[in-house]
C-alpha cells in the first residue's frame, strides 16, 4: 500500500507545481490589468492573489467543459451534430465570461471588479496565453536517450 501512495504522490506533484505556477502567472497578469485598465480593480494584493486562485479554479472548469464539447464536435458524424456541437462550443466560450464575472462578484463583492465582458475577455485570453508561454518556457527540453555518451569526447587517460 505505501508504494501505491508514493506513486499517487509522484503523479500529483507535477500537477500541483503547474497549478502553483499558473496562480503566480495569473497574479502577475491580473495585477498588470489592475494597473493599466481602470475598470479592473482589486483593493489589495491579497485579494488579487485570492482572485487568481478563484480564476484558476473557474478557468479549469471552463477548459474542461470546452474540451468535452470539442470532443463531442469531433465525434459528431452528421452535419446537424457538428452544428449543434459548434453552437454548444460558442455558448460555453461566450457564457464563461459571464460566469467569471458573476463568480468574482459573488465571492468578492465590490472589492474586486474585472470590468465588463470585453475587459474580462481580454483578461482571460491574456491569462491563458501567458500560462501557455510560461509552461512552454519551463518545459524541459527533450533529449535523446543516452546519446550524450556517444557524442561527448572521452577525456584522455592520464599523462
Amino acid at each position: 500500500m505505501p508504494d501505491q501512495d508514493q506513486n499517487t504522490a509522484n503523479r500529483l506533484q507535477p500537477h500541483a507545481a503547474a497549478a502553483i505556477v499558473d496562480v503566480f502567472v495569473y497574479v502577475v497578469v491580473l495585477n498588470l490589468f489592475v494597473e493599466y485598465l481602470p475598470q479592473v480593480l482589486s483593493e489589495t494584493f491579497t485579494l488579487s492573489l485570492l482572485t487568481a486562485v478563484l480564476l484558476k479554479v473557474v478557468l479549469e472548469v471552463v477548459v474542461a467543459a470546452k474540451n468535452r464539447v470539442k470532443a463531442r464536435f469531433r465525434q459528431a458524424s452528421t452535419p446537424t451534430g457538428k452544428v449543434v456541437a459548434a453552437v454548444m462550443l460558442w455558448v460555453v466560450l461566450f457564457a464563461s465570461k459571464f460566469l467569471v464575472l458573476e463568480v468574482v462578484a459573488l465571492v468578492f463583492g465590490d472589492r474586486v471588479s474585472l470590468g465588463g465582458f470585453f475587459s474580462v475577455t481580454a483578461l482571460i485570453l491574456a491569462l491563458l496565453v501567458s500560462r501557455a508561454a510560461v509552461r512552454r518556457l519551463l518545459q524541459s527540453p527533450r533529449q535523446p536517450a543516452d546519446r550524450t555518451a556517444e557524442v561527448a569526447p572521452r577525456p584522455p587517460d592520464g599523462p
